[in-house]
């Protein structure tokens, strides 16, 4: 198996729609990838089927260097394999500081027992401020979550997710609602980021996609229509009339 993750020949049915054709997908272990579709594409589908949230009726999903299979594995097993997955709307506590939000998600990373009994040492401190500084919340340590911006949520949530030490990142429509100038800091990041690990982007927005300069997966009534860069999928005359021409 050469990519961190490998996808072949999954199928979904549901209440007699197939949300997922005979989907093949594969990713390298550090690399960008943007998935793209009309809605009902199957893009949602494919992350829960990866996440453990749905179970496919055929096909296979193995994971790492080992080739684990992910379809025997729940969702908290496979988020303890090194699959993190960020969804669309933020999900912070926003009472708490932007250092508590961190800290969480690192206790989260101990098993119960362990949580219970849990005192932060130096060294959990200085991975909070490294992860902060990583997503461009530095200054923001001792701010309430809940006083940032909708962009800067969306990073303190890619900075939870981190704080969990994922090798790949499913990240949903990760550019919504944000300004330009914040979405310009989110491609950096997301670049950024897959120099060291797997990223997937599940996103609507073409110029968003374009900046992230990556390969593009087109997906289209549950199957791979158009694999390769942006030019040369938005060229594909089949991707022009399911995808472009609406």
């Amino acid at each position: 198996m050469s990519g961190l993750l490998e996808v072949s020949g999954i199928s979904v049915t549901f209440d007699g729609f197939r949300a997922i054709n005979n989907l093949s997908f594969s990713i390298g272990a550090a690399e960008l990838r943007a998935v793209i579709g009309p809605n009902g594409a199957g893009k949602t589908t494919f992350m829960d089927i990866v996440t453990g949230k749905t179970r496919p009726d055929e096909g296979r999903v193995l994971w790492g260097e080992r080739s684990i299979d992910l379809l025997k594995l729940d969702e908290a097993h496979i988020a303890r394999e090194g699959i993190g997955r960020k969804f669309q709307r933020p999900t912070v506590f926003e009472d708490q500081t932007v250092a508590e939000n961190l800290m969480m998600a690192l206790k989260a990373n101990r098993s119960p027992w362990r949580v219970l009994f849990w005192k932060p040492a130096s060294a959990d401190h200085a991975r909070v401020e490294e992860l902060a500084a990583q997503v461009g919340l530095g200054e923001a340590l001792t701010r309430k979550s809940g006083e940032l911006s909708h962009g800067q949520k969306q990073w303190l949530e890619i900075g939870m997710l981190l704080a969990q030490e994922p090798r790949l990142l499913l990240v949903d429509e990760p550019a919504a609602g944000m300004t330009l100038a914040e979405r310009e800091q989110t491609t950096s990041l997301l670049v950024d980021l897959a120099k060291t690990h797997a990223v997937v982007v599940v996103e609507h927005d073409m110029d968003f996609v374009r900046r992230l300069n990556c390969k593009v997966t087109v997906l289209h009534e549950g199957a791979v229509l158009a694999e390769g860069s942006l030019d040369h999928v938005t060229a594909n005359q089949q991707v022009i009339e399911v995808y472009l021409g609406r």
